[in-house]
């Protein structure tokens, strides 16, 4: 048998006390001709042993040590399995392990050929060099950066055409795939995603859930749901099972492309299979749903977790319950989900609470509400204005003006002092049922509490005289305005020109107001000045009709 000068591996043990007549080395060589030159061997010297031919004539269990004697420097063990004890391959030492040494001439010029090659002549250059691939030639190749992705997948797609001692393995198509990983280029996203079909169909064994991970990744950062999916759809085919990663990189890519049924439907696969991913995760695929309207079925993904004992972030689950608010039918949940929270966490849950309040409000539950408003100063978060009002608006569109001014004094009762909107609602209930001295007496109470009043405070009113044709009042309170530091809009003027018109048929009032709107530098929309125009030219037309 030949040395080997390159893909031979060697081995070797040095010895801790060498005496100078202990120097000598120890070897096996072709012909097993040569023998043991001392039949006590303590050690192998630095030379080491250089092979060991399948023929040799010499038994390492010929030598049988004597009592207390060490052979390589172990006792008790034949020479067969002391020589094991040191030297890998088969038992009984007699193949040797091949180590490929890249030829780094062959490496630089496949490089300079990738780092500069986009044309056609790729491939011919690369047959032009007559190279022997192995699989740590190519996985060098791939990890070098600075090499474009598209020669890095010519160069693979090249390699495995070519009957050579290349075979395509699970460790190069990784390197491969974390190389065009890097660039995130969506022409080079595709070209690979060909390469791993075309692998997958013929190689059983080489593509693994990480390679895949790993692609539908890079498709989700390009926004390239549909290819995600159609990864995801493939892994049963390449003989891979998805995990945790693979379900939410999947879901990821279908919210970013707003494909939220079908990023749901991978959802369901997830939680059909009990696993979930870490905490921020759920928070995510929670969030993505509700942004996609979907809030129940994000709550079906927000009840796992917590059976899980995940713990869920708290900018997720207020998204989530002011998702759930949005629909009458599922602002039960969302009240449900209020009895999670405890401790510091609750006491700092006023957001959640006041959308709950809301949505009930809003579906015309305000008992429940109120209910609610109870608990609330009961165990926390302490209510403050903004929950106050919603219940009194509540009450008030509702038309129970009594449970409404006893919120407004529950209200006060805690220190806070109702505001501008507080007495615009409750006014707005009075004005609706015609209870026009009631709202009046909460307008003189709202001037004492506050200096500066809204035009909706007056529009209220306004409006409420209005529908029973006092136009002398209403017209006092749209002059009284200004001196609360309100300034009538042209919706004012717009509404209470139309009722002189249509109801009293006061054109001369109406072109009053008109011309004063003018000095404010409002303006009156066409119709509502044609219809002056129209009411003024009825008038004149009985006048001549009657003379």
């Amino acid at each position: 048998m030949q040395l080997k000068t390159r893909n031979t591996r060697f081995y070797s043990q040095t010895s801790t006390n060498t005496t100078d007549s202990e120097e000598s080395s120890v070897g096996f060589v072709e012909n097993g001709d040569t023998q043991l030159e001392n039949s006590e061997i303590h050690r192998v010297s630095e030379q080491g042993l250089v092979g060991i031919d399948e023929n040799r004539d010499t038994q390492l269990d010929s030598f049988v040590p004597g009592d207390g004697d060490e052979i390589f420097g172990v006792s008790d063990q034949s020479g067969d399995a002391q020589f094991d004890s040191f030297a890998t391959g088969e038992e009984n030492g007699d193949e040797e392990e091949e180590v490929y040494e890249i030829n780094v001439e062959q490496l630089e010029n496949v490089l300079s050929l990738l780092q500069s090659s986009v044309d056609g002549s790729l491939e011919s250059a690369l047959d032009d060099m007559g190279l022997t691939l192995h699989e740590e030639f190519v996985v060098k190749v791939l990890e070098t950066p600075l090499v474009l992705g598209e020669n890095l997948i010519r160069f693979f797609k090249w390699g495995l055409k070519k009957k050579s001692e290349f075979k395509v393995t699970t460790c190069a198509v990784d390197a491969l795939v974390r190389a065009i990983c890097r660039e995130l280029k969506k022409k080079d996203a595709y070209a690979l995603w060909d390469l791993i079909k075309e692998i997958g169909e013929k190689e059983n064994g080489v593509l693994n859930v990480e390679i895949l991970n790993q692609l539908i990744a890079l498709l989700s950062k390009l926004g390239k749901g549909k290819a995600s999916l159609e990864v995801f759809n493939k892994f049963g085919d390449f003989g891979c099972v998805p995990n945790v990663d693979t379900y939410y990189f999947t879901i990821e890519a279908l919210s970013r492309r707003s494909m939220f049924d079908w990023a749901w439907s991978v959802c369901e696969k997830m939680l059909d299979e009990g696993s979930l991913p870490e905490n921020e995760k759920v928070g995510k695929i929670i969030s993505w749903l509700c942004k996609g309207r979907k809030a129940k079925d994000a709550h079906s993904v927000y009840l796992f977790a917590k059976e899980k004992n995940q713990i869920t972030p708290p900018s997720s689950v207020n998204f989530l319950i002011s998702s759930l608010c949005r629909e009458d039918e599922t602002v039960k949940l969302a009240l449900e989900m209020l009895d999670d929270f405890s401790g510091e966490a609750r006491k700092y849950a006023i957001k959640p609470f006041s959308t709950v309040i809301h949505g009930l409000c809003r579906m015309k539950n305000v008992d429940g509400a109120k209910q609610l408003l109870s608990k609330m100063i009961a165990e926390g978060p302490p209510p403050g204005n903004a929950v106050f009002n919603s219940v009194i608006s509540g009450y008030s569109k509702a038309g129970d003006l009594g449970e409404a001014i006893q919120i407004k004094k529950l209200m006060e009762s805690r220190g806070l002092k109702p505001d501008v909107y507080t007495y615009t609602v409750i006014m707005s209930g009075y004005t609706n049922g015609g209870q026009m001295e009631e709202a009046c007496k909460l307008l003189s109470e709202a001037k004492k509490k506050h200096s500066k009043l809204t035009p909706v405070t007056y529009h209220t009113l306004i409006r409420g005289y209005s529908k029973l044709e006092e136009f002398d009042k209403a017209l006092k309170l749209l002059a009284e305005m200004k001196d609360f530091g309100v300034q009538p809009n042209v919706d004012e003027y717009n509404k209470l020109i139309q009722s002189l018109c249509l109801k009293a048929l006061d054109w001369e009032t109406a072109e009053k107001l008109l011309e004063e709107m003018k000095e404010k530098g409002l303006h009156l929309n066409g119709i509502t000045q044609g219809l002056i125009r129209a009411v003024k030219e009825m008038e004149e037309e009985e006048l001549v009709l009657a003379s």
